[in-house]
């Protein structure tokens, strides 16, 4: 059985990403495509690494914890990594719920200050 393989032109294209992109995740060890010369090929590993990389990016992730994450697979397995993600989600959605706070005060904010110039603004007419 053969592996279908995407070129390094179709996974950008898959993943709607930059040549720099896909190049900078191989430079830091987020993928590792197989070289021929100077052509690179992604098997079903790499495409399926890609995939978590972008939705981690997505939950805001950074890079390097995301390679951390990643490398617990390899080295210890499903479980572990599947109980490192749990203790990550966890602190990401602390992480999220502390900004969308933040995003609703400022929000509040602006819409008193606005509704503030909007009167300012009417009785100088």
């Amino acid at each position: 059985m053969s592996e279908t393989k995407l070129s390094f032109k179709e996974m950008c294209a898959r993943f709607e990403v930059t040549p720099r992109t896909l190049r900078y995740y191989e430079y830091i060890e987020l993928l590792t495509p197989e070289k021929d010369g100077r052509n690179r090929s992604y098997g079903p590993r790499e495409v399926a690494r890609m995939t978590l990389i972008l939705r981690g990016r997505r939950f805001g992730f950074a890079l390097e914890e995301l390679r951390q994450w990643l490398l617990i697979y390899d080295q210890n397995g499903t479980k572990s990594q599947l109980l490192a993600f749990v203790t990550m989600a966890d602190r990401q959605l602390g992480e999220l719920a502390r900004q969308r706070e933040e995003l609703a005060v400022t929000i509040d904010d602006l819409k008193s200050l606005r509704e503030e110039a909007s009167r300012l603004a009417d009785t100088e007419s």
